[in-house]
């Protein structure tokens, strides 16, 4: 039987006031699920964008954050630690952040396959708009030319937190995002690769909510047939 999977467009919002929300889920679904007062109690997709931030994981250096507070707030910046795992990435404007809450009992998953799933709908999602990506050996995320070191760039960077079998934080994917945001750090603490865009890849803007449409789609057509 297929599970449920409840798709929520937070628009744009405040990167806590997002995690505020993600906490508060979590807990509702954790609760259910040691209660067992809903028999495969809904999950969520939380899609949404954030204005310019730096989060940076629990597995993280801040020595990959390349600017101070007040060269952050010259460009509008604001810097969190969070609880996922990663290093450090950045969120904005034209980059669409997904937060799936999924019970990984449900799916029968350990959170190795639940990232590869997860970069797997991205990867067909890409493929829809005509842009090649795959996996880097040794890394999360969604890559570009993985083949060729000197040219190898991350269109979508991948950092989960799993708290009694359930899933939080989760992906960001480029759209039309300012790169300009990612000179100021080590994206993912990785110094010799550069991030991308779909905008950049392409050679042209996409519409937000089209992006948004065919990505939930594929999340769900994955994970709600397991």
């Amino acid at each position: 039987m297929g599970k449920t999977i409840i798709y929520r467009d937070l628009g744009i919002i405040g990167y806590q006031e997002a995690w505020d929300y993600q906490e508060r889920l979590l807990q509702e679904v954790i609760g259910q699920k040691i209660g067992k007062s809903i028999p495969d109690a809904p999950n969520y997709l939380l899609f949404c964008e954030h204005p310019h931030v730096y989060t940076l994981g629990k597995s993280g250096s801040e020595d990959n954050l390349l600017i101070n507070q007040v060269q952050m707030q010259a460009v509008n910046a604001t810097f969190f630690h969070t609880n996922r795992g990663g290093d450090i990435t950045y969120h904005g404007p034209g980059q669409l952040v997904g937060y799936p809450i999924f019970d990984l009992e449900q799916f029968s998953l350990g959170v190795k396959k639940y990232i590869f799933l997860m970069e797997e709908a991205i990867i067909h999602t890409l493929e829809i708009l005509d842009i090649t990506s795959e996996r880097l050996a040794g890394a999360t995320g969604v890559w570009l030319d993985t083949t060729k070191p000197h040219l190898t760039r991350k269109i979508c960077a991948i950092g989960v937190r799993v708290s009694r079998g359930v899933t939080m934080h989760g992906f960001a994917l480029n759209v039309n995002t300012d790169l300009n945001y990612f000179n100021y750090i080590n994206p993912c603490g990785f110094t010799d690769k550069k991030a991308t865009s779909i905008a950049k890849e392409t050679g042209k803007k996409y519409d937000m909510s089209l992006v948004k449409d065919m990505l939930r789609k594929q999340i769900i057509s994955t994970f709600g047939s397991l």
